[in-house]
């Protein structure tokens, strides 16, 4: 199944509830899906796509002890992030296009002998009670346009299915099928994505446990995925006008030499 149909590289795009039902097909649909690991309460999965050479990867968890609505305001969170993000280079929302739909920058932190990866993204949401969506695609902001040293990647679907199963009981999927571009080989960024997806998802369950702490000493009403009003203000409004088209997000860095890699140069500590 691939998703992104319905989505354009760089457009800016209002999701309607057939993209939410489709990510969501996407998150429960394991045909076609090789199975890489499945251990403890972690699974992982990859799938070929048409869009590149790099795998689609599916990790899918289940908490027992883990409120539904506390791990979605951990992922919607940026300034609770920067306590537990240890990829996070840089991080900011650019934007606001309505309640449900803002413009955001996330540059990764990689290291030797990778160069760091940034993405610009369109963020959506959807809360349904007792699931919630989160799913992004990459655009382009005349805000943030490549900066040098850095390699910008495509997001073309990145996003998170949370499922309430009982009061403290949630399974949480996480699904990203994205280029990272650059001169990375095929080989070792699957590689990558099987060493990393599992680290993030085990690093939003610990954060999330100190959540509630955290934020009852850091503005404890400002929830702006959840308050319209907030979201509204909070941001700058959307300018359709800081949009443009390019059919390579990446054209300016993608000669970013990052030298010859081996299996050694990828070690579990790293990430």
């Amino acid at each position: 199944m691939s998703f992104t149909s319905s989505f354009v590289v760089g457009e800016v795009k209002v999701p309607e509830d057939s993209d939410f039902r489709a990510f969501k097909s996407l998150c429960e649909d394991n045909e076609g899906w090789k199975l890489e690991v499945s251990k403890n309460n972690t699974s992982v999965w990859t799938k070929a796509n048409e869009l590149s050479n790099f795998r689609m990867v599916k990790v899918q968890c289940t908490y027992d002890d883990m409120e539904a609505n506390v791990l979605y305001d951990v992922i919607h969170d940026p300034h609770f992030r920067k306590t537990w993000d240890r990829t996070m280079f840089e991080g900011s929302e650019i934007c606001a296009i309505n309640p449900n739909n803002d413009i955001g920058y996330y540059c990764i932190r990689s290291p030797v002998p990778l160069k760091n990866r940034d993405f610009v993204t369109q963020r959506s949401w959807l809360d349904c009670g007792f699931e919630k969506i989160i799913f992004n695609h990459s655009v382009n902001h005349a805000g943030r346009p490549v900066k040098k040293g850095t390699i910008r990647g495509i997001s073309y679907l990145t996003g998170y299915h949370i499922l309430k199963l009982g009061e403290r009981k949630t399974q949480l999927t996480y699904v990203s099928q994205s280029d990272p571009k650059g001169n990375l080989p095929a080989w070792a960024i699957n590689k990558l994505t099987k060493i990393i997806a599992p680290k993030v998802m085990a690093r939003i369950y610990k954060a999330a446990k100190g959540y509630n702490s955290w934020k009852s000493k850091n503005s404890p009403d400002f929830k702006p995925w959840l308050n319209p009003e907030q979201m509204m203000t909070a941001l700058p409004k959307f300018n359709p006008a800081d949009i443009y088209m390019e059919e390579k997000l990446s054209a300016s860095s993608e000669s970013l030499e990052e030298g010859d890699l081996n299996e050694d140069d990828f070690k579990d500590e790293d990430y």
